[in-house]
């Protein structure tokens, strides 16, 4: 089985990482020729080009200029430890053990606007560039169309050495649009989570991000490989509501 996860926005660059354990992003020549194209962007047209505030285009126009391969550790950090958000609130990449680590490593990855498709122990550099982002690199009219099958392939190549041929999404809508499903050479089980507000369940965004961390991390102490084992979720008073499911999209309520 593979767990499918979307990046965060926040990031967290200040920790140490000394161990060995790292691994490099499989499509660091892809991310190279989108970092030259964005090298040409003042940080007044990332504003518009991303919509994010001015100071948040200084800070990026700054990490794209300082860019380079190769990437060495202590420069380039683990993404699974970087990545700060409320799905990496739920997930507390930094209190997982080696052997968790590990086991990650093999059954998460990562989808990304800059880098594809990632391992949680691939060294990446800081950056900020969401998949639904216009940017035209070369010939392509935005980054799906960059990334093509890449990504797709990347999944199924490393499916085949996998017992459960199983993919399970718990990515946004935004980053698994990459993904080209009819050619994914698995069964797909999309993951939502919601909240019982007056009588109706709804997605809270904030919670069901975080809710797709905590998942990912039950997964990954509990070392499930059956697809049926994840109805055993039951963190934070979430459980599987049978009633609300079908076979390939299963909603957790509480």
């Amino acid at each position: 089985m593979l767990i499918l996860l979307s990046p965060a926005k926040t990031l967290n660059e200040n920790f140490d990482y000394s161990s060995d354990l790292y691994s490099l992003p499989d499509f660091l020549s892809e991310s190279e020729i989108l970092v030259n194209k964005l090298k040409t962007f003042s940080a007044k047209k990332l504003t518009g080009l991303m919509n994010i505030n001015p100071k948040l285009a200084e800070l990026n126009a700054g990490r794209f200029a300082h860019w380079s391969l190769p990437f060495e550790p202590g420069i380039a950090k683990p993404a699974l430890l970087m990545f700060n958000g409320e799905v990496y609130n739920g997930l507390k990449a930094s209190s997982l053990s080696e052997m968790d680590l590990q086991y990650a490593q093999n059954h998460l990855r990562i989808l990304s606007g800059l880098y594809g498709i990632l391992r949680p122990l691939d060294i990446i550099k800081a950056y900020r560039l969401e998949m639904g982002t216009k940017l035209k690199p070369g010939r392509k009219k935005d980054l799906y169309h960059f990334w093509g099958d890449k990504i797709t392939d990347k999944i199924n190549e490393e499916l085949s050495s996998h017992n459960s041929r199983v993919l399970l999404n718990l990515a946004s809508a935004e980053y698994f649009k990459a993904v080209k499903t009819d050619r994914v050479k698995a069964r797909i089980i999309s993951c939502n989570f919601k909240e019982e507000v007056n009588g109706q369940y709804k997605f809270v965004t904030v919670f069901g991000k975080k809710a797709r961390g905590l998942m990912a991390r039950f997964i990954i102490q509990n070392r499930i490989d059956n697809a049926e084992d994840i109805k055993h979720f039951e963190e934070e008073g979430y459980f599987y509501n049978d009633r609300l499911s079908s076979e390939n999209e299963w909603l957790f309520t509480r």
